[in-house]
């Protein structure tokens, strides 16, 4: 069994606080060091997971028996990292996806659209402030008939993306009745059959009868501004947006306007800017529910990741 050392920095566990205990848990025979640097760890290392801090050629120095890392700040190694580490003919390891955080951002992002379809936000503060919600013009009818309300069942739900996050946000929508189609030209094949979402081969032809959008894709440079301001003109009036992943995947200031105007409702929690300044137009509207980029900070997610990490070595038994 190789010796390992795992590192965890002040500022990685503000961001992932389970983590590293846990991943000491399941790997036998591992340290678990809290320090910002890599400085004063066992010379004979040999595997080293580095959670946090980047390693430079005077750390590697210290471990002429290393013989593979994992370096991530949470979010992945920069290139110069990967070139470090392959210039001294270390193994660097390295996780297939960000799935461990898949779960907890898609059943969020499952539960902000019930929010929003029934407008549970707006009528839990209503009530606070008054009896008058209590008034119902038809029976307990209370949904805006002005933008896609009421079930999940009988939506037509069209997502932009079939990875961790959007092929599990298409199985719930799935599951609960609606009518998913999903465009991702990257995506194989059976990840539109095991969501259960049809798929659309033209991102133009998913918008026309869209109920409720849904793009969910990472932000890379490749999909900065994917949705452009014609796809968000494109949307029907009174279609629900639901963002999750990053903001500005989408044209924003085209979003914002038609938002502002009464022409879509969102549920939304990202932001082109965030913290969302308290003047911000967006917030407490009657068409908009809001939160503030938590979606997928639940220990659940802490957990995912260590044991993410851990199927990587032999002796995790995953």
């Amino acid at each position: 069994m190789m010796k390992t050392a795992i590192v965890a920095t002040p500022e990685f566990e503000w961001h992932w606080p389970f983590t590293a205990d846990h991943l000491l848990n399941l790997l036998p025979g591992a340290t678990l060091t809290r320090q910002a640097t890599l400085e004063d760890l066992p010379g004979d290392t040999e595997r080293l997971i580095s959670l946090g801090a980047m390693p430079t050629g005077e750390d590697l120095d210290r471990f002429p028996a290393l013989a593979e890392m994992y370096v991530s700040s949470g979010y992945g190694a920069p290139a110069e990292t990967d070139e470090l580490l392959k210039s001294r003919g270390i193994r660097q390891l390295k996780l297939p996806s960000e799935g461990y955080w898949g779960q907890s951002v898609s059943e969020f992002a499952l539960g902000l659209t019930i929010g929003a379809l029934r407008r549970i936000p707006q009528t839990h503060h209503e009530i606070i402030q008054s009896l008058d919600p209590w008034e119902y013009s038809y029976g307990q009818y209370a949904d805006d008939p002005n933008f896609t309300a009421g079930t999940v069942e009988g939506t037509r739900v069209r997502i932009v993306g079939a990875g961790n996050i959007a092929s599990r946000y298409a199985s719930f929508t799935n599951m609960l009745g609606a009518d998913v189609a999903a465009w991702d030209p990257f995506a194989a094949e059976p990840s539109f059959h095991r969501s259960g979402a049809r798929r659309v081969h033209h991102l133009e032809n998913l918008l026309a009868d869209a109920e409720i959008f849904a793009p969910m894709v990472p932000l890379l440079p490749s999909t900065e501004g994917l949705i452009t301001a014609e796809h968000i003109r494109a949307l029907p009036k009174g279609c629900l947006v639901v963002l999750v992943t990053r903001a500005t995947v989408v044209d924003m200031p085209e979003l914002r306007r038609r938002v502002l105007d009464d022409e879509l409702s969102l549920a939304a929690d990202v932001f082109d800017v965030e913290p969302v300044p308290l003047d911000d137009p967006l917030l407490g509207r009657h068409n908009v529910v809001h939160t503030p980029h938590n979606a997928g900070r639940t220990r659940e997610s802490n957990i995912r990741l260590a044991e993410a990490l851990a199927a990587l070595f032999p002796e995790s038994g995953r």
